[in-house]
């Protein structure tokens, strides 16, 4: 298991957060003229292709997953999440859509109960009541203004969640090559079933645009991997918060979008209860030290 690194970890989960939104945006602008599998997979390539350049000087003994299951699983999920994400985005604005996507912190509390066995206080299920009723704010359900899209935001959430789960138990075993190689391969194998159902001849700006979405996005997924390497969940779960303030600023500049009162009410509850879960789980870790 690789030294604990917590500077360093900040520094690539922020940048990463950066290279996320700026990706998201263009798959939103990109989603008004292409079908959606169709620049994921464009993205995909990048992503395998950078995949395989990582992997070129790894010895083939170490690219061998020793959680191959897990592995699958994970590349099933950032996949799912990546498709869900863009088809809730194509009809939200960036900073409705990365609001929903910050439940992550809140499912992870949730579902580190069946998946790591973990106890979860009633201070932490306080918190994650918080979020979901954040959630609930920005999303509106039974209201004038619901848009049902952000159904596909919440199950890009739920995605993602697991995708960070099960990074976090296959990093010490398996090499992050590993993780990025086996993620682009499978996720390349599932659009490319899905792509001829699907795909029109993009134009010389449209595919510069998909292959700059994937060589962000690509370098993105191999800062999240390596930070949460070298520093705990709990550490960096705060940092993906930044996220929102590079998708409002792009959201400005790109689409002309200014988030509502709604949405701002909801993503300072949701931020706010994300906040006080990671604090809650560094109180916990620091408690299970040994003295």
């Amino acid at each position: 298991m690789p030294a604990d690194d917590p500077v360093r970890g900040i520094a690539f989960t922020v940048v990463a957060t950066m290279l996320f939104a700026a990706s998201d945006t263009i798959a939103k602008y990109l989603s008004n003229t292409l079908p959606i599998v169709e620049f994921i997979w464009i993205r995909y390539l990048l992503f395998l292709v950078m995949a395989l350049v990582l992997s070129a000087r790894v010895p083939r003994r170490v690219l061998r997953p020793r959680a191959p299951a897990l592995q699958v699983a994970r590349g099933v999920c950032v996949v799912a999440s990546s498709l869900l994400f863009v088809f809730g985005v194509h009809r939200m604005t960036m900073a409705q859509a990365t609001t929903i996507s910050f439940l992550s912190p809140m499912l992870v509390t949730i579902l580190s109960i069946p998946l790591l066995g973990e106890v979860v206080g009633i201070r932490r299920w306080a918190a994650v009541g918080a979020g979901l009723a954040g959630m609930l704010v920005v999303v509106r359900p039974g209201l004038a203004d619901f848009q049902p899209a952000a159904l596909f935001g919440i199950a890009s959430a739920t995605a993602w969640t697991l995708a960070l789960i099960i990074t976090r138990k296959i990093a010490g075993t398996d090499a992050p090559q590993t993780t990025m190689l086996v993620s682009s391969v499978f996720g390349s194998l599932v659009l490319s079933v899905l792509l001829p159902f699907q795909a029109v001849w993009p134009t010389a700006w449209e595919l510069a645009l998909a292959v700059t979405m994937g060589v962000l996005a690509s370098i993105g997924q191999w800062l999240v991997i390596l930070a949460h390497r070298i520093a705990p969940a709990s550490t960096l779960a705060p940092l993906f918060y930044t996220q929102l303030i590079w998708a409002t600023l792009t959201g400005l500049l790109v689409f002309g979008n200014l988030p509502d009162a709604w949405t701002v009410a909801g993503a300072v509850i949701i931020v706010l209860s994300g906040l006080y879960t990671a604090h809650r789980e560094r109180v916990r870790r620091a408690a299970r030290a040994p003295a």
